[in-house]
């Protein structure tokens, strides 16, 4: 449901190619905006953002992790069918050699076929080699990194490899803090962009571990092992200081709009890959990242399009982050090969036509874990020895605390044999990783 609705314009208004600008936090929580209630951050632009556009009060993201979040997000698809159902390491003792396999169709590539310049700035996650770059799944222009997080300063990875490309090619002569980094080679790609509509995918590291402000040090070494001097101790204020850079360029990508004459042509969408862990807020939900309860995986999430989506609005409907591509694709009249499935739905008619969604399940599975939600009810399993089988009505209880399961048993009976039908769906045409 929406509040504070204004006037639209007309569909065939809406329907034009919008630039497109999809920003990704990196574990930032559903109580880390000041927007959604922060005590800890202040975080202004963002806040603007969400004062001239939507604020989603019930957005989830595909994984309560990071790798399989992004592989739904960027095919629209349960990473569990996208072949990414858990994290890519970099550990090469682990799964170093998985990626995001070609038979994947990405939102970058169907947005490139459809007339669009493509960029993507910032962590990547979705395989180490170098066939899985970012450039060889639909995006001109890659600055960033394909691990899990890197040094803000040093630019290497968790094993101590360095970590930080130019397309698809390492790029050492680079310094600075990443955030600031990433923030302005996507503000350079969206003032380079005249003759064609852009998609710009920024993916920021904050505010993933480690913990670094702006005036730190490098914390790790190459080669393996941390600069034990250089960690911070006081890990709430570098949380505080990494969620403010991030605003601070949030709010320079909407100057560059502006100043560039693109506001009004261009679409924003903002979201976390995960809840937060337990060194930031997830508010008044339970669980952190990693978790299937509310708060592994119910994250802020923001859009925003001047004068064609509405302002100062909250939107309640439960909505994934899979429903992005689809979205995005309907905004640009943009197509996928026939006969591919998408499982994810277009909001094009909640964000412009104020129609609700039609009522449907949503999934999730993480390391031995499920969950789905049906309407307002949610049924979890295997989250707790103690108790494995979890339902809770989340209109009364958002933060999962009256377990129901003992009072409604034809509906947990009824909502496991749905599970068991989508685990075996995604399963059967599930795309496969190869072997070492």
């Amino acid at each position: 449901m929406y509040t504070l609705l204004p006037a639209l314009l007309s569909a065939a208004d809406a329907i034009s190619k919008p630039n497109i600008v999809l920003i990704m936090a990196d574990d930032l929580g559903y109580g880390d905006l000041s927007c959604y209630g922060s005590q800890n951050c202040n975080t202004p632009h963002l806040d603007r953002l969400a004062a001239n556009g939507i604020r989603f009060t019930d957005f989830h993201s595909s994984g309560a992790v990071c790798s399989p979040t992004r592989a739904g997000l960027l095919t629209g698809r349960y990473q569990q069918r996208a072949g990414i159902d858990g994290v890519v390491y970099a550990n090469p003792k682990k799964n170093r050699h998985h990626g995001l396999q070609k038979n994947e169709i990405t939102l970058a590539q169907c947005l490139q076929d459809a007339g669009y310049q493509t960029g993507m700035f910032g962590k990547w996650h979705l395989g180490y080699q170098r066939q899985y770059n970012p450039t060889f799944r639909g995006f001109q222009q890659f600055v960033g990194y394909v691990s899990g997080n890197v040094d803000y300063f040093a630019h290497l990875d968790g094993t101590g490899v360095f970590d930080w490309w130019h397309n698809a090619e390492l790029n050492r002569e680079e310094q600075g803090y990443v955030t600031h980094l990433i923030n302005d080679h996507a503000l350079e790609f969206i003032r380079q962009q005249q003759e064609k509509p852009f998609f710009v995918y920024i993916a920021h590291e904050a505010v993933h571990s480690p913990y670094q402000g702006p005036h730190d040090q490098p914390m790790r070494k190459e080669g393996g092992g941390d600069i034990k001097s250089a960690k911070r101790k006081d890990i709430a204020n570098a949380y505080r200081e990494m969620n403010t850079e991030m605003d601070k360029g949030i709010g320079q990508i909407v100057d560059v709009l502006k100043e560039v004459n693109l506001t009004e042509k261009t679409f924003i969408f903002f979201l976390s890959d995960n809840g937060a862990n337990k060194n930031g807020s997830n508010g008044k939900l339970r669980g952190f990242k990693g978790s299937l309860w509310e708060g592994g995986h119910r994250v802020p999430a923001i859009a925003c399009w001047p004068g064609r989506i509405p302002e100062g609005t909250v939107c309640d409907e439960p909505v994934i982050s899979i429903d992005l591509m689809p979205t995005i694709l309907e905004l640009a009249n943009a197509k996928i090969p026939a006969g591919h499935k998408l499982d994810g739905v277009s909001l094009v008619s909640l964000l412009k036509d104020r129609k609700s969604l039609v009522p449907r399940q949503i999934f999730w599975e993480y390391n031995g874990k499920s969950a789905m939600r049906q309407g307002h009810w949610k049924l979890v399993l295997n989250q707790t020895r103690k108790e494995p089988i979890e339902l809770y009505d989340l209109t009364r209880d958002m933060s999962e605390s009256k377990n129901l399961a003992d009072n409604q048993p034809q509906r947990v009976q009824q909502m496991q044999s749905a599970l068991a039908a989508w685990k075996s769906d995604v399963q059967k045409t599930a795309t496969t990783q190869p072997e070492k």
